[in-house]
């Protein structure tokens, strides 16, 4: 699976005008992705998605370049462990380790912000709520594109769009929940962070299509998050599918998402510098 995934990622042509950078995020390897007029002082936390046992920065090196070019800022990817030979928490372990490692480079956190897609989303929630519970600051801003958040499965759209999803379906999704969970429960709060507490996380944008299999996912994640005071975005795109910003260089509806992600961003961590 990860094989054919990166000879997808192959196809894609990455501007010239984008450095891509390898580095040790920590303990953790990690890639800074850099458009040509990305300021160096605030930064984007990439944490791809591939149900926690797929993907990496290469797979989403292409949505990652657009990124950063949109936001005008740099964006470290990173290629956290991968279930099953790395299940939980360990995505979450280094995640958590790459945001305090941004930190110790002199990286303000409300410089920050924190973006995945679909198992990745999931994984930008779990760091952020990780940072708070140990005191830490957090950052500007997490981005949700698709999120998975619901490990258990119990989202009714599984069923009532699983004719329109082309990518994915439940019982997919509960084979590789179980390749990453192990013997921990479904509704464990940092693999399943709708079932976490949400309370005094920073702003959020959600992206996700009106034809996903995970739509409740992300509006029951905008509910929840709203009742527990936190400044939430969702945007619900007509027949768009799961995590349809990688498909940019083909899709407008695609560049258009990313481009608003960037102003998202860009709005928030400028607000929190002015504060």
């Amino acid at each position: 699976m990860r094989y054919r995934y990166d000879e997808i990622a192959d196809g894609n042509q990455i501007s010239t005008k984008v450095i891509c950078e390898p580095v040790k995020a920590g303990r953790v390897s990690a890639e800074w992705i850099s458009g040509s007029e990305a300021s160096p002082n605030r930064v984007i936390l990439y944490l791809h998605g591939g149900c926690y046992a797929t993907g990496s920065v290469e797979t989403h090196r292409d949505l990652i370049s657009r990124l950063s070019i949109a936001a005008g800022m740099p964006v470290l990817g990173l290629n956290y462990r991968l279930a099953p030979m790395h299940p939980f928490p360990a995505a979450v372990e280094d995640a958590a380790a790459a945001y305090r490692w941004l930190i110790e480079t002199g990286i303000e956190p409300a410089h920050i912000a924190i973006v995945g897609d679909s198992a990745g989303a999931g994984l930008a929630l779990a760091t952020t709520i990780t940072m708070r519970d140990d005191g830490l600051p957090l950052p500007a801003a997490v981005v949700c594109l698709s999120p998975w958040v619901d490990l258990a499965v119990t989202g009714t759209s599984m069923e009532s769009k699983a004719s329109e999803d082309p990518v994915v379906s439940r019982d997919m999704l509960l084979g590789w929940g179980k390749l990453y969970l192990g013997d921990h429960d479904q509704r464990t709060p940092l693999a399943s962070p709708l079932y976490a507490d949400l309370h005094r996380l920073p702003p959020l944008l959600i992206q996700v299509g009106s034809a996903e299999v995970l739509l409740d996912d992300a509006t029951r994640l905008a509910t929840r998050a709203a009742d527990a005071g936190v400044d939430t975005r969702l945007e619900v795109w007509p027949e768009m599918i799961h995590v349809w910003q990688n498909f940019a260089a083909i899709l407008p509806e695609a560049r258009q998402a990313i481009d608003g992600i960037g102003s998202f961003v860009r709005e928030h961590l400028e607000a929190w510098a002015r504060w």
